[in-house]
C-alpha cells in the first residue's frame, strides 16, 4: 500500500513544503524556523513511525500565529490524503504518556470528522521559552480539522510547559501509530464508509 503524499501550499503568509509517508520509519527533517516546534513535531514523527521532510517559512517577524495554524492545515490535509479510502486501518487508538512530572491522555478516532477535545492548562508564569503555548491549540484544531479526526486530549499532571508539550505530541504521536496500523482489509466502518 502506498500512503505517501506531496504537498505544496503558499499564502501570502507561509510557504509550507513536505513528503508524508504514514508506512516509513519515524525519520523526520523537520524545518519551520520556529526551533521549539520544530522538537515538538520531531517527537510526533519518531513515536508515530511516519516520515516527514517539512520546509516551512512564514511571517514569523509579525507573530508565528500564521505559520503554526498553516503547519497544522498542511499536516493535517496530507495525513488524510495519505489514508486514501482508510481500508483496513485499526480508526481507534487511546495512550496515556508520562513525560517526567507530565502525564497526558490522547484518543483518537479516524472518522471522517474534526473534532478536537482539548483539556490543556499551560502556565503564563513558565519563562523558560519564547514559544507562545497557547499556539499548540492552534495547530491541533487545524490539524484535526483537516485530518478529518476526532482527537481528546487531557493533560492529567504538569507543571513544566515544556515537559507539558513534550508528553502531548509523543502521545498523538502514539495514537496515530496504533490507529492507522492496517490490520484487516475491511473499512472500519459498520456503516462501509469512513
Amino acid at each position: 500500500m502506498n500512503r505517501k503524499v506531496k504537498l505544496l501550499r503558499k499564502t501570502k503568509e507561509t510557504v509550507i513544503k513536505l513528503n508524508l509517508n504514514l508506512d516509513g520509519k519515524g525519520k523526520s527533517k523537520i524545518t519551520t524556523t520556529i526551533p521549539f516546534f520544530d522538537h515538538m513535531l520531531d517527537l510526533l514523527v519518531f513515536h508515530s513511525g511516519i516520515d516527514l521532510l517539512l520546509n516551512a517559512k512564514g511571517d514569523t517577524e509579525v507573530d508565528e500565529h500564521h505559520l503554526i495554524e498553516d503547519l497544522g492545515i498542511s499536516l493535517g490535509i496530507a495525513f488524510n490524503k495519505a489514508l486514501k479510502n482508510k481500508r483496513g486501518i485499526v480508526r481507534y487508538a487511546e495512550v496515556l504518556t508520562p513525560m517526567d512530572e507530565s502525564l497526558s491522555y490522547v484518543a483518537i478516532d479516524i472518522c471522517g470528522r474534526g473534532y478536537l477535545s482539548y483539556k490543556i492548562k499551560f502556565f503564563p508564569e513558565y519563562k523558560k521559552s519564547n514559544f507562545d503555548y497557547n499556539l499548540i491549540k492552534e495547530f491541533l484544531v487545524a490539524f484535526v480539522n483537516n485530518a478529518k479526526i476526532t482527537l481528546h486530549i487531557k493533560v492529567l499532571e504538569g507543571e513544566n510547559n515544556h515537559h507539558i508539550c513534550e508528553s502531548v505530541f509523543k502521545s498523538l504521536g502514539r495514537v496515530i501509530k496504533k490507529a492507522i496500523f492496517i490490520d484487516t482489509k475491511r473499512i472500519p466502518s459498520s456503516k462501509g464508509v469512513l
